[in-house]
C-alpha cells in the first residue's frame, strides 16, 4: 500500500501552533461570552420597558441628571487645576 495516497505527516515541533491556536479559540470564546452578556441584557432591558414603560423615562432622567453632575465635577476639577496654575 505504499502506492496509495496516504496521509501528510504531521511535524513534531508543532507544539507552538497548537498553543497559539489554543490561545486564539479561548479568545474568541471569549467574546462570544461577552456579546451573549450584552445581548441578554438588551433582552432584558426590553423587557423591562415593555413592563414598565415609565422606566424609560425615568431613565432618561436618570442619566440628564447624570451628565449635569459629571459637566460639574469636571468642571471644578478644571477650575482647580485653573486656580493652582495660577498659583504657580
Amino acid at each position: 500500500m505504499t502506492g496509495s495516497a496516504s496521509l501528510p505527516e504531521i511535524p513534531r515541533d508543532n507544539n507552538e501552533g497548537v498553543l497559539e491556536l489554543n490561545k486564539d479559540l479561548e479568545t474568541m470564546i471569549e467574546n462570544v461570552e461577552n456579546i451573549s452578556v450584552q445581548v441578554t441584557w438588551m433582552a432584558y432591558d426590553l423587557v423591562a420597558l415593555r413592563t414598565s414603560p415609565e422606566l424609560g423615562s425615568s431613565l432618561q432622567k436618570l442619566e440628564e441628571a447624570y451628565r449635569r453632575c459629571r459637566a460639574a465635577v469636571i468642571f471644578d476639577q478644571i477650575e482647580l487645576l485653573y486656580r493652582t496654575v495660577q498659583k504657580c
